[in-house]
């Protein structure tokens, strides 16, 4: 569970609410009209832009910005210099043995043991990260479109009340009431733009980012195995990846 998300999610929506509240009656933030031109106008015209799979699949897509497991870098480091020991020692096939729970690795010493030169090695998993890449952007380009839509119906629907609105000038009475619906619109735009579209779509794109940065750091690793260079070169080598004050503690000595 990704504590930073549920908590910003529900600490935006609190005060939000508190805001409301506060302000009187919360029930005149309610209006279902407002609702669906928003909500479900956002979520046909964003459907446009993708076919029904990737959007469908949005929903299971979001959930990695709440339930995210990613191994550490650091724990991968001390495995690629755990299989280096074990290859220089026994030879590649000795990798065979190892228990790896991370699937790319695995990938990755499957191919080593299989006796496939370097290039094809490099080749393949390059292939593997470049389509992982494009998935991961699929999902987050879904949520950074209804940022964007959000916020262009949240106005179709202000002008529309507008409309509404001016075409009973001859009752002043309903002026105020009926300018208050039109700006709702607005208001859940805005907030499904900047409360739950945006910001998912940012915290996908970190994920992206950590697990390349996992998946780099893996075929440099299994590379430098098949290249034969010495565990702690190796070591040293993939450090690069860490942050400076994580590069300090031998992953060996650990």
């Amino acid at each position: 569970m990704d504590l930073a998300t549920l908590i910003g999610l529900l600490g935006a929506f609190t005060f939000v609410i508190m805001a409301m509240m506060n302000g009187g009656d919360p029930g005149v933030f309610i209006n279902i009209p407002s609702v669906l031109i928003v909500v479900c106008g956002s979520l046909f015209v964003v459907m446009m832009k993708f076919n029904i799979g990737q959007f469908l699949g949005a929903v299971k897509i979001a959930a990695k910005a709440f339930m995210f497991k990613i191994d550490k870098p650091e724990e991968l480091i001390e495995q690629a210099v755990v299989m280096a020991d074990s290859a220089r020692k026994g030879g590649f096939l000795a990798l065979e043995e190892a228990e790896i729970d991370n699937s790319f690795m695995q990938k990755a010493v499957d191919l080593l043991v299989d006796g496939h030169d370097a290039s094809v090695v490099r080749q393949a998993l390059s292939k593997d990260i470049g389509l992982t890449i494009e998935r991961h952007q699929n999902g987050s380009s879904i949520f950074r479109a209804l940022a964007d839509v959000a916020p262009a119906m949240g106005m179709i629907g202000t002008l529309i009340g507008l409309v509404a609105m001016l075409n009973n000038m001859d009752d002043p009475k309903s002026i105020g009431p009926a300018m208050a619906v039109a700006l709702l619109t607005t208001l859940y735009g805005a907030i499904i733009a900047n409360m739950v579209a945006a910001p998912i779509a940012d915290k996908l794109e970190l994920r992206m980012g950590e697990e390349m940065l996992n998946r780099r750091l893996i075929m440099d690793a299994v590379l430098s195995i098949q290249d034969g260079q010495n565990p702690r070169v190796i070591e040293g080598f993939l450090k690069n990846y860490l942050a400076e004050k994580k590069r300090q503690v031998s992953t060996t000595d650990e």
